[in-house]
């Protein structure tokens, strides 16, 4: 409990940064005034900092002064280093830092100065949060039994920007695969600030989305017969989709597919050429994903062949799920107790349909994605603005939880190894 006091003496400072961000949202994979606020918020920490080539992101290594295991090049505790010598365990914390092309509604003082933008998804926090547990740990650099890598990351909403960090070594920055990765992501609603939850297995969905071009042949609306008509082909496809779900899916293994888009014709009397709708997929597991891109196809294409059009899809596949590690899991949520009360964690029931590209981290090393609850006081957190709307507002009061969360993981994971 001493990280969460510490970590509250921080929060004048965590609470400026982030409202700093908040006025001065970027988008995407380019966040120059982001980076240099990030850079500077770490200042006379001590820590190994890398820009990115390919984003501006910041990689910011804390090497730690407490004796812990030595790992070989290989990475296996006990073996015989090769030439180079041996490295030191590294944990890995993320921070995301995009905002959402959204014009803000919250009325908050500290709002979105540039029209179309807004922190509506929290990241701001995630950022801030991020910079006080690099403070809370360079304070304790003698007790952390190897290394962490902090991961400040540009484009998660939508771009793969964990992806591109990761191409670009992000998980060997301390010299060595690390051990294990940690995020967390605020809610605004659901959840009272403070309050954490994760689970093993699928915590988010894979995201993927979908794009049917439907061509037929245009025409006169009173003569149907002498054109080949994409409308009721389009609403024959949607349907069928939403039939898809309920006859071919697990229940168990669920999937959604939403058409969020539907599109044809200019006029009530002309029969267009074409029309098109666009979807999203949910999936929790690969073998879910792969089941409904094959049943999505094969009902379009059908479809397509019984009404006479043709049909060109478009399926991009963006995030995969997002599936903890079911040792990483029980480890966070018996640390986040430790931290931020007994009574202030609970396992999360069910995975949530929402996407996240830290999905592409946990392909690679063991770790755990937590949610977070920032819902501001004397709000509703059933009835509240939800992440990615224009009047979501965060409690800044979850800021020291976030440091103190995401130190106690390192600091105990790396703990956790010298021991084994």
């Amino acid at each position: 409990m001493d990280l969460l006091h510490d970590a509250h003496a921080l929060a004048p400072v965590l609470t400026a940064l982030r409202h700093s961000l908040h006025r001065e949202p970027e988008l995407g994979l380019d966040l120059p005034l982001t980076q240099a606020k990030v850079i500077a918020a770490l200042d006379g920490l001590g820590l190994e900092i890398t820009p990115g080539r390919a984003l501006s992101s910041v990689t910011a290594v804390l090497r730690g002064g407490s004796p812990g295991p030595a790992l070989s090049r290989g990475g296996h505790p006990g073996q015989a280093a090769p030439r180079g010598g041996p490295t030191r365990p590294a944990v890995l914390l993320r921070g995301d830092m995009d905002a959402l092309p959204v014009q803000e509604g919250t009325g908050v003082p500290y709002a979105s100065v540039v029209d179309g933008r807004m922190h509506a998804c929290g990241h701001d926090l995630h950022t801030a949060g991020l910079v006080g547990a690099a403070h809370l740990l360079a304070a304790r650099r003698e007790q952390l039994a190897g290394d962490v890598v902090f991961m400040f990351q540009p484009g998660e909403e939508g771009q793969g920007g964990a992806k591109i960090m990761i191409d670009e070594g992000v998980l060997d920055a301390a010299g060595e695969r690390v051990v294990a990765a940690y995020a967390l992501h605020v809610v605004s609603r659901g959840a009272p600030t403070g309050y954490a939850a994760t689970r093993p297995g699928p915590m988010l969905a894979a995201s993927d989305t979908v794009h049917v071009t439907v061509r037929g042949e245009g025409g006169h609306g009173s003569s149907p017969h002498a054109a080949v008509d994409p409308v009721p082909a389009l609403c024959a496809m949607v349907t069928a989709l939403q039939t898809l779900v309920t006859r071919e899916i697990d229940i168990f293994d669920p999937a959604v597919v939403t058409v969020g888009r539907l599109e044809a014709g200019t006029a009530p009397n002309v029969i267009p050429g074409s029309g098109r709708f666009s979807a999203t997929v949910r999936t929790f597991s690969d073998a879910s994903r792969a089941t409904v891109r094959a049943a999505f196809e094969r009902t379009v294409h059908g479809l397509a062949a019984a009404h006479g059009v043709r049909a060109d899809i478009d399926y991009v596949h963006q995030y995969p799920p997002t599936v903890n590690h079911d040792g990483e899991a029980a480890f966070a949520l018996g640390t986040a107790r430790d931290v931020l009360g007994e009574d202030r964690v609970f396992p999360a029931p069910t995975p949530m349909a929402g996407s996240e590209d830290f999905s592409f981290v946990l392909r690679e090393v063991p770790g755990a994605f937590l949610g977070l609850g920032a819902c501001p006081a004397g709000t509703d957190p059933a009835t509240a603005p939800m992440n990615h709307s224009p009047q979501a507002v965060y409690d800044d009061g979850a800021l020291p939880h976030a440091a103190a969360l995401l130190a106690g993981l390192a600091l105990r994971r790396l703990a956790l190894t010298a021991q084994e």
